[in-house]
């Protein structure tokens, strides 16, 4: 296998319409690595409803999968429900434009 070429990853993974979604921390990826574009969210608050931290200020990011520390869209959302809705807007035309 060459040096640059993606691995799939190995295991089970919660799906959101067919693509990988896996949280580590305060991070959230969101895609197929094997696509030009993924999406980070990272929380950076949160919010007390009925005794339960949910999350609430979102930095949502589209980043190159060759290279993840280029940022190709960037901002911040209130929710995590608005932040995924505009995420995969942006990763659907981002990777449908690649």
């Amino acid at each position: 296998m060459a040096e640059n070429e993606k691995k799939p990853v190995e295991g089970k993974y919660i799906t959101y319409q067919g693509k990988p979604l896996v949280r580590e921390g305060e991070t959230i990826c969101y895609g197929d690595l094997q696509d030009k574009y993924f999406l980070i969210l990272d929380i950076i608050g949160y919010k007390t409803e009925n005794g339960q931290k949910i999350p609430d200020n979102i930095i949502v990011q589209i980043v190159e999968s060759a290279n993840p520390s280029n940022i190709i869209k960037q901002a911040t959302k209130q929710g995590l429900t608005a932040a995924m809705e505009l995420g995969t807007v942006w990763l659907d035309r981002a990777n449908k434009d690649s």
